[in-house]
């Protein structure tokens, strides 16, 4: 009979915070692997967005095609198909190590991006291309920051931790939009990609100085990848509350994500008749919104119960969506985005920190990597718009997602309610 596999080996513990003394919502900064993981996101997430907004309009602008612009959305979550693959080879090779080597990835192809932009060889050809390769690796950047976040801190501190991780990407669709529209407009694309280049390599150096979970080689060897893939689809889907979260994070991927993610640039153009600039405004209202979501999650961190929260605020999240949608104006619709904003970070912060806190220690990157694969929904959410849209109008498809979607979200939390509403389940555990 073989001998049990050997435990993995940490990077040294930090200490915890002295007794007596109240950090508050700022408390995860008090771990070294922290503060260099924040703003290591920051960067990239920055970055990322950046792109979007500005490749987004390109596409609209250059093709005048509603489809080809939700097929641009599309494909930068095809690697979502790969992202428990990426889960086990983080847990294999060391989640640190994987996420330099793709935010490396990140910077290679801004940079190519870059000389095709400011040489005049940028064509929608090249933008599908390199969104391509970019969306078979940039999916799973989250999986890996929440596995680091797992690796690195107590479990006392993973909401709040969760919480702020998550105002990495709302900042970014703050700042990436403004800064983004705002370049573009005084400089051009090409001035855009050097920043964007910059936010990417700086992103590699501070994840760099990270220190991950570092594994034996003797516990990989007497496993195959294929056989740590099926461990954690197995431990998934017998484990209630995390099977529960998978459906959750599926249904708001097909139904919820697309309004605001790939149909936002269709919006500001043929609905509110706006430019550039508004679609800026649009973003950054969404993501102000988060920003205020996960401050006060990471506020109320210690009363608040996850499982409870993810429900009703998925269920708010598509109430808000349905406002925005009737919003004749900018600012009224800005409003409504700050609103939306605020409802999915409570959701999906509440969701993210339920899995760390429950998911197993060893089987925690392989968990992540399986709620990352929910993401494809978005794809398929957005190319069944497209042609919803030019058959329905925008209004109704807007209601024939939502409304589905509340229904699935309370057929959901009815389901599981055992694992999800009870105030003693392990789901609600502060």
């Amino acid at each position: 009979m073989a001998e049990p596999s050997a435990p993995p080996v940490a990077a040294p513990v930090q200490p915890a915070p002295e007794q007596g003394v109240r950090l508050g919502i700022l408390a995860p900064f008090h771990y070294r692997n922290f503060r260099f993981q924040w703003p290591a996101d920051v960067a990239a997430s920055w970055a990322y967005e950046m792109e979007t907004i500005v490749l987004g309009w390109y596409v609209l602008v250059e093709t005048q095609s509603v489809y080809l612009l939700t097929a641009f959305a599309a494909i930068q979550y095809i690697g979502t198909l790969f992202s428990p693959m990426f889960g086990v080879m983080g847990h294999r090779i060391g989640n640190k190590r994987l996420l330099c080597g793709m935010r490396g990835l990140y910077a290679v192809l801004a940079i190519v991006m870059t000389a095709l932009t400011v040489t005049g060889e940028l064509t929608p050809l090249y933008v599908f291309i390199c969104t391509t390769m970019l969306g078979l690796v940039r999916p799973s950047d989250q999986v890996l920051r929440y596995a680091l976040i797992g690796e690195t801190m107590p479990a006392s501190y993973m909401l709040p931790a969760a919480s702020i991780s998550r105002t990495t990407q709302d900042s970014a669709r703050i700042m990436g939009a403004l800064l983004g529209a705002g370049l573009v407009a005084a400089f051009g694309m090409g001035s855009v990609y050097v920043v964007v280049a910059s936010f990417y390599a700086l992103s590699f150096m501070l994840t760099l100085r990270v220190q991950g979970v570092r594994r034996e080689a003797a516990e990989l060897d007497q496993s195959s990848p294929w056989r740590d893939l099926k461990e954690g689809v197995a431990y998934s889907w017998t484990t209630p509350q995390i099977l529960a979260v998978m459906w959750l994070a599926l249904l708001v991927n097909l139904t919820a994500y697309p309004i605001t993610h790939g149909l936002l640039p269709y919006v500001a153009k043929d609905v509110l008749h706006t430019n550039q600039t508004g679609l800026g405004y649009l973003s950054a209202g969404f993501a102000v919104g988060a920003v205020i979501g996960a401050i006060a999650i990471n506020h109320l961190s210690r009363v608040i119960l996850p499982a409870r929260c993810m429900v009703i605020f998925c269920a708010g999240w598509y109430v808000a969506l349905l406002m925005f949608s009737h919003m004749g104006g900018l600012a009224p619709a800005v409003a409504a985005m700050v609103f939306t904003g605020c409802m999915q970070s409570l959701g999906m912060v509440a969701m993210s920190a339920l899995l760390l806190r429950t998911a197993s220690g060893p089987l925690r990157s392989r968990v992540m990597g399986l709620r990352m694969l929910m993401i494809y929904g978005l794809p398929i959410g957005l190319m069944a718009a497209g042609p919803l849209i030019t058959l329905l109008g925008f209004h109704a498809t807007v209601w024939l997602y939502c409304v589905s979607g509340i229904a699935l979200t309370a057929y959901i939390a009815w389901r599981w309610r055992t694992h999800l509403w009870h105030r003693d389940a392990p789901a609600n555990r502060r």
